[in-house]
């Protein structure tokens, strides 16, 4: 229930968000870059991120990244008082925020963060345009998923 692990010249992947997979359809991925002060990345570096309840917000031509938690490191400067749940802006192509904001309008999409990750000394975070699993969704999915494995097992056992 992994998003794709991309494995890149820098390293791996900085934080995954395993919900969204199993709580969304996922219909198109991006790649979008962040706007972040020097802590972030330092605390970046260090895996401090969480994702539960992060979401992309998209106002005014821009998208902006709400939800997400950036925990600093103690080292980080005592006159400065860093904010863990600002909003981030996220850095798209107009013609990404175009394609975005003209399917969120449509019923029931939305763009939620699936993974962050370093790309040539940048961080990186692969957003989704999603739609909403129904409970029923969510049963026919774990049923699968179940099937998947006991398939294997038994393919295995059998060889």
């Amino acid at each position: 229930m992994t998003s794709s692990n991309k494995k890149t010249s820098d390293g791996s992947n900085i934080a995954l968000n395993r919900k969204a997979r199993h709580e969304y359809f996922i219909e198109e991925t991006f790649e979008a870059g962040l706007v972040l002060q020097g802590w972030e990345v330092k605390a970046l570096r260090a895996g401090r991120l969480s994702l539960i309840d992060a979401y992309v917000l998209l106002k005014d031509g821009e998208a902006f990244l709400l939800g997400t938690n950036i925990t600093p490191l103690l080292s980080t400067s005592s006159h400065y008082v860093p904010e863990a749940t600002r909003t981030r802006k996220m850095l798209l192509n107009k013609r990404e925020l175009d394609r975005l904001i003209g399917a969120v309008k449509q019923k029931g999409f939305t763009c939620i963060p699936l993974s962050f990750y370093w790309q040539h000394g940048k961080v990186k975070c692969e957003i989704a345009l999603a739609k909403g699993k129904q409970l029923h969704d969510k049963r026919d999915t774990d049923k699968d998923r179940d099937w998947q494995r006991e398939r294997g097992r038994l393919l295995r056992d059998r060889g």
